[in-house]
């Protein structure tokens, strides 16, 4: 299957995962709107998402997939058994020891509810009962990565869906069929979370033992030179492969100091990481592996050639994105989240969030793919090293920008903490030769740019003759706003009819 169709398939259903997820979050905000409880139930939620989202991405996939592929097939399958088994193993040890100090993490997720006791207090139960995912989550990348060096994309694909559908089955139980206090709608949805992800992880297992290939073969664990190489490199494959989650969660810190800025953050990032986790998974899912056979076999022209491409078609859907974001932040806001709990102040709030935040979508992506090279070269240092830079520049731009412009001026920290690691990403592979940046390359990003202005120019004129206030006029726009990208890119040649070639 080639890079574009694969990259299809899974785009598909990381797109069916992330419209579940809106869905889901709807009804979160829903139930519990804007106020203590939320900020209590989504500074919990928090860190196993992270986990979730970044090795549900393929975090792990860095360290993984140039191991296995290095390995004939009956050692593969011998290694991916150890790997599993050492990780169960380790994540059953961390989550004890976060049940048992679940208080701490409550109070580093967000320094800003310390003098609010009844808050920290509901953050620190509501993370013991979710925090058991991450065991599920986990171990069900390992799988999936597996499955997916071998070309089987199905479960990998579908098994993700299963987080989300039990959460929206338990949101519309608890809205519906039972009446249960705010505190303990959160309660029973972190417990929810755990149970949904270990059917999560039982679909994946079933594929993997499914077939005639032995993909996977258990023993006792040996500590070979090669397992103690992949898990040393786990760590940092995880940090990297997550580094707009942590930008994020960075500024979730600095959010939890002023009122509902934990639950508009959350909200607005929810949004913006539809587009995001596309990509995300196209870069993980297809072009790490794909990538990592040209390494291998030292073809270096083939290497940039597939960067470039990749990088062009992630723009090619990130620019548009981001700007009908920004354009239309307050619609969306108001008509995703507003009812029941969450209120027009919220919407005010997490629409200002969410435009801020939209400066951030091209930094990202193209922060995600340029990545995935220096992945396939097990350079996982020089990626961590860009991810830490990002860190430390949202923290300062959150600081700096707080005062000014409140939530807001905290999601422009982590816009710029996405640019900062995007230019390390390209500062660094030029160092390593793999950054060629040539005239159809540029002149692709103007193309783009250019449809995307028009896109823009567009939607601020529909907006003053009549703006969008439900549902339908919102599609409305949003299909109008992609049929006039889409004409605007096919004039200017952002894309060709050799690019619907390579579909077939």
């Amino acid at each position: 299957m080639s890079l574009i169709r694969s990259s299809l398939l899974v785009g598909l259903s990381s797109i069916a995962s992330r419209i579940l997820g809106f869905v889901r979050d709807m009804l979160f905000a829903q139930a519990l709107g804007a106020g203590p409880v939320a900020d209590a139930f989504l500074t919990a939620f928090r860190l196993p998402n992270l986990v979730r989202r970044i090795v549900g991405e393929g975090g792990l996939n860095p360290a993984l997939v140039p191991q296995l592929s290095r390995l004939d097939e009956k050692d593969a399958a011998t290694m991916a058994g150890d790997v599993l088994s050492v990780f169960a193993l380790a994540l059953l040890a961390l989550t004890a020891l976060v049940e048992i100090g679940a208080g701490l993490v409550a109070l580093l997720l967000a320094p800003g509810l310390r003098d609010d006791g009844n808050t920290l207090a509901l953050t620190a139960f509501y993370t013991r009962l979710s925090f058991p995912i991450v065991v599920s989550v986990t171990l069900s990348s390992i799988a999936a990565a597996i499955l997916n060096m071998r070309g089987r994309y199905g479960a990998t694909a579908l098994a993700p869906l299963a987080v989300n559908a039990g959460l929206i089955l338990t949101l519309v139980v608890l809205e519906t069929v039972v009446t249960v206090p705010l505190d303990a709608k959160a309660a029973w949805l972190s417990g929810a979370s755990s149970v949904a992800g270990f059917i999560q992880l039982l679909v994946v297992l079933i594929a993997l033992r499914g077939g005639r290939e032995h993909l996977v073969r258990f023993r006792k664990p040996r500590w070979s030179p090669a397992l103690k190489s992949l898990l040393l490199a786990g760590f940092p494959a995880l940090v990297a492969s997550g580094a707009v989650q942590l930008f994020v969660l960075a500024g979730t810190i600095v959010a939890s100091f002023w009122p509902s800025g934990i639950s508009w953050l959350y909200y607005a990032d929810r949004v913006m990481q539809l587009p995001l986790g596309l990509m995300a998974a196209l870069g993980s899912s297809v072009l790490l592996p794909e990538l990592a056979r040209h390494h291998h076999a030292g073809e270096t022209k083939t290497i940039i050639r597939s960067q470039h491409r990749a990088l062009e078609m992630a723009l090619l859907l990130a620019l548009p994105a981001s700007a009908a974001l920004l354009m239309l932040s307050f619609p969306i806001t108001r008509v995703l989240f507003e009812r029941g709990a969450f209120l027009p102040s919220d919407t005010q709030g997490t629409a200002l969030v969410l435009a801020a935040l939209s400066f951030g979508l091209p930094f990202a992506t193209a922060g995600k793919v340029l990545s995935q090279t220096l992945f396939a070269r097990g350079a996982l240092r020089m990626t961590l090293a860009g991810t830490v830079l990002g860190i430390l520049v949202t923290l300062l731009g959150s600081a700096l920008l707080a005062p000014l412009w409140g939530v807001a001026g905290i999601a422009l920290g982590v816009s710029l903490g996405c640019a900062a690691h995007a230019l390390a990403m390209a500062w660094l592979l030029r160092r390593i030769g793999l950054w060629h940046p040539d005239r159809l390359f540029l002149g692709r990003l103007i193309r783009i740019a250019v449809s995307a202005a028009l896109m823009c120019a567009a939607l601020w004129g529909a907006q003053s003759l009549l703006a969008p206030d439900d549902s339908l006029s919102l599609a409305a726009f949003c299909f109008g706003g992609l049929g006039v990208y889409a004409l605007a890119a096919w004039l200017t040649g952002a894309v060709t009819r050799d690019d619907w070639a390579l579909l077939r």
